[in-house]
Formats: structure tokens, C-alpha cells, sequence
């Protein structure tokens, strides 16, 4: 018996190179590849998807935390499907925001609805939160911007480390201990200025008189038990004034509190001096140096102004205006020849000798 071969007609052969006329039926699609969407045309027939297209089959899928897919053959839906997830998958997801959603939110400064409501105020009427904290005798307002840049205050349980921040003027403040070892540091000078000296910056060829800080003039009676360090020169300012031309008590500090109290703007600690003068006094100048006197035009607040010798006048004020004591005498025919104080508060000069200092005691207080 003999074989025949055939050949393979060249109409089967045409028909063979030309594409298929109708396309595969779903189940018989490679399932392992996603399919390849067509750029020319989208499909009028389908509708606009807000989410994002499906990869190329070049790109491989991630998962929620930026890590591939473990699984590559995972099917890939349909624009508009959602990633292939069922419908009833998508209606039972959780609307708490996930980490990425709170971060947006966090840059657009937007807060969820389940997050708390902010503790501070934006409304410029509130007070800010350096002035409340000074004002409830802290620290002083410059000492509280050291603070809350170093992150020590909390304002209703959350850090505030923006300066000029506002707050509701009940709101709880609460203060590191950080803060509080930092401020029990800080230190109070007792200095005797002699005539000479200024009290803060060197102005005119004068020397300030911080610069008679320093371990050899401190006296040698000093109770406090704090010994000299260079580091109490760090900051250390002087809390009133005293004239060129004035000796007496001066306090240099490192601490707010004291600054604050001393010369604050609703500071009322006294401040007793002995002034001598000459001159004739005016009718009812005595009375009129208690109470009745302005300096550019405002009303003096009422002083203690008595008679110690024939030359000499004793004078307790409340408030410290430039030059107020010898302007005040020149109102009623008086001039100072000499002026010392010697109080401020509850502190006396005593027998500092001119020149040297002492620290504030621990249990002293102005």
C-alpha cells in the first residue's frame, strides 16, 4: 500500500496568517497576563471611572504599603472596578482613615471629624500663651518663649513649641520639670552700685555694673551658700535702675519671676531711698511730693515722702520712673545732692559695703 502526501493548499495557508475574525471567548483568555487596554479610543459605551487605570503588564502591582504583591497573577479588574474587588467588599469598608489619609489630611490641615478638636485659639482676641504664663507668675514672658522653644510647656495635655501661640486664657498649662530644674538654676544678685557705674549697658565711657560680678568682690559675709560660677553671668540683668549718680541696692537676675515683680508693668513692691538736698522748699512741697506731682504728663502714683534731718528726705515709692526723684524735687525748689536706696521689698541694703555683692538667700523673697 503506498502513502499519500498532501499539501497544504495556499487558501489554508491565507487564511491561516490573517487574524482571527471573532475573539476568544473569555474562558479560554490567558489569565496569567492583564489584558492590554487600547489607547486610540476609550469605549463610549463604557462609563468615565474616577480611579486610576489598570498597569501595564511591564509594571508589577503593590499592595496598600508600597511592597509588591507576593502574587503577580493577581487579576486585575476593569477601569471603574475598583482593582476587581466584589461590590459587597467595597460597601463594607471601614471609614476610618488609614495612615496615608491622615497624613494628607495632616498637609492640607484638615482634621478628620473623629479627631479632637484643637486646643488653641486663632481668634486674635485671645491672650497668648508667653503673656498667661507670666501673668499667672511663671516665669517672665521672655523666659516663657525659652520655654515653650525648648518644648517644656503643655497646653490641655498637648506640647506647644510655636512662639505666639494663642490660647483660651483658662486653658491648663502644665511645665516640664526640665523647665522647673532650669529655673531653680538660675540666680539673684544683691549688688551695692557705687556712683560711677550704670545699671545696664556701658553708655558714654561708663562702666555697667555687672561688671563688678565677679569672685573678688563678693562679700565675705554671704549666707547663701551659693558659690561663683561663670555660668550665673549668662543672662543676668539688672531689674530697675539706678542713676549714674546714685549708689545703692541694685538686683541683677537671671530669673523672670524676680525681673517680673520688680519691674513689671503692675509691679507695686516698694522702694525706699534717702535723698539729701538742698534748696527751699515750696509751700506745701512735702505734701505735694505724696501726692500730686506729674511727670510728662501723667499723674504720679502716691509716694512716702517724710523729712530725716534737715537735709535729708526719706522717699518709699511704687514705681521707678527715669530720673522721677530728682525731677520730682526740682518741681518744689529742691535739689538732690545725693541719693541711695536702700530697700526694695522686703530686702535691705544693710552693710553691703559699696562695690561688693551677695547672693539672694534661698527662703529670701522681695
Amino acid at each position: 500500500m503506498s502513502t499519500l502526501k498532501l499539501n497544504k493548499s495556499p487558501a489554508n495557508t491565507d487564511q491561516k496568517k490573517q487574524k482571527p475574525v471573532r475573539p476568544l471567548a473569555p474562558e479560554l483568555r490567558d489569565r496569567s497576563k492583564a489584558p492590554v487596554l487600547k489607547k486610540d479610543k476609550p469605549s463610549e459605551a463604557a462609563p468615565q471611572s474616577t480611579e486610576q487605570a489598570p498597569r501595564s503588564k511591564a509594571h508589577t502591582p503593590r499592595s496598600e504599603s508600597g511592597s509588591k504583591s507576593r502574587d503577580s497573577r493577581k487579576p486585575v479588574g476593569k477601569p471603574g472596578s475598583a482593582g476587581g474587588r466584589p461590590p459587597a467588599a467595597r460597601a463594607g469598608r471601614s471609614d476610618k482613615p488609614r495612615d496615608h489619609d491622615r497624613s494628607f489630611a495632616a498637609k492640607r490641615d484638615v482634621r478628620p471629624a473623629a479627631w479632637p478638636a484643637p486646643i488653641v485659639a486663632d481668634n486674635d482676641q485671645q491672650p497668648r500663651l508667653s503673656k498667661v504664663m507670666a501673668d499667672r507668675g511663671l516665669c517672665s514672658r521672655r523666659e516663657a518663649d525659652d520655654w515653650i522653644s525648648n518644648g517644656w510647656v503643655k497646653v490641655n495635655g498637648e506640647v506647644i513649641e510655636t512662639l505666639g501661640t494663642r490660647i483660651d486664657a483658662d486653658a491648663e498649662i502644665v511645665i516640664s520639670a526640665y523647665a522647673r530644674e532650669h529655673q531653680a538654676e538660675t540666680v539673684t544678685v544683691l549688688l551695692h552700685k557705687p556712683v560711677g557705674y550704670v545699671s545696664g549697658q556701658a553708655e558714654d565711657g561708663y562702666e555697667p555694673a555687672v561688671v563688678l560680678f565677679n569672685p573678688d568682690n563678693q562679700w565675705a559675709e554671704d549666707a547663701s551658700g551659693i558659690s561663683f560660677k561663670r555660668g550665673h553671668l549668662r543672662g543676668l540683668a539688672p531689674a530697675g535702675r539706678l542713676d549714674i549718680d546714685s549708689t545703692g541696692l541694685l538686683v541683677l537676675t537671671q530669673d523672670g519671676r524676680v525681673a517680673r515683680k520688680l519691674i513689671g508693668d503692675d509691679s507695686n513692691v516698694e522702694k525706699e531711698y534717702l535723698v539729701r538736698v538742698e534748696g527751699q522748699l515750696i509751700d506745701n512741697g512735702l505734701a505735694l511730693l505724696n501726692h500730686g506731682l506729674s511727670l510728662d504728663g501723667v499723674t504720679l502714683k502716691p509716694a512716702k515722702v517724710s523729712w530725716q534731718n534737715e537735709e535729708q528726705l526719706r522717699f518709699v515709692l511704687r514705681e521707678g520712673r527715669k530720673r522721677q526723684i530728682r525731677r520730682m524735687c526740682e518741681l518744689v525748689g529742691l535739689h538732690v545732692v545725693g541719693l541711695k536706696r536702700i530697700r526694695i521689698g522686703s530686702i535691705n541694703l544693710g552693710k553691703l559695703p559699696p562695690g561688693q555683692w551677695r547672693y539672694l538667700g534661698e527662703h529670701e523673697r522681695f
